[in-house]
């Protein structure tokens, strides 16, 4: 599962280096889709304070970028003090007209790996009444989540990682981190080309 090309996006791991792509792509959300993914209405300050928190060492987050802009995301983080065999939170966000081109279904398979390879004992996964898009996603993982009491939060169906998905994400993570570095070392010499 390295990088995968959907509809002429890239879906890749995500690095403190996508910051400002990632606090872009959460600004541009509209109205409903941000209360879909927060469960409450969210303004412009709180999303850019929200962004700056992401990628601390206990997050993993995956993005959906087309042509440099990135238009999805899949985050991973822990809901106690560690990810590593604790209970994880798994959201996602995609931007309205980026829906229904396999993108989040991209994004949970990667995110439901990691959790597995963090052995974590729970992955939760909030739905609301009203996101039909999200509870669609969680029905065709019915194999790796199995939905209790409220149907609307998911818990991860407990499975041990393979060497096939720690491989798997190992490669994807190296990939995905010389991307990043190659798109990061483009956006600073364009700046300076542009300050020249």
């Amino acid at each position: 599962m390295e990088q995968a090309m959907i509809h002429g996006g890239l879906v890749r791991r995500l690095w403190p280096a996508d910051l400002p792509a990632f606090r872009d792509h959460l600004l541009r959300l509209d109205a409903q889709s941000r209360y879909d993914r927060y469960a409450m209405a969210v303004n412009d300050d709180f999303l850019t304070r929200y962004a700056e928190r992401c990628f601390g060492i206990d997050d993993v987050i995956y993005g959906y970028y087309v042509d440099g802009v990135l238009r999805g995301a899949g985050e991973l983080r822990s809901v106690g003090n560690n990810i590593i065999g604790g209970s994880v939170e798994a959201a996602f966000s995609v931007e309205k007209n980026w829906r229904r081109r396999g993108v989040g279904t991209e994004l949970m398979s990667r995110i439901v790996r990691a959790a597995r390879n963090r052995r974590a004992d729970a992955l939760y996964m909030t739905c609301l009444a009203g996101n039909i898009a999200m509870q669609g996603l969680a029905r065709k993982f019915a194999a790796d989540l199995r939905f209790e009491t409220d149907d609307s939060t998911g818990k991860l169906v407990a499975r041990a990682p393979n060497a096939a998905s720690v491989w798997g994400e190992f490669a994807d993570n190296a990939t995905s981190f010389a991307t990043a570095m190659l798109d990061l070392q483009t956006r600073v010499f364009s700046m300076q080309q542009r300050a020249s």
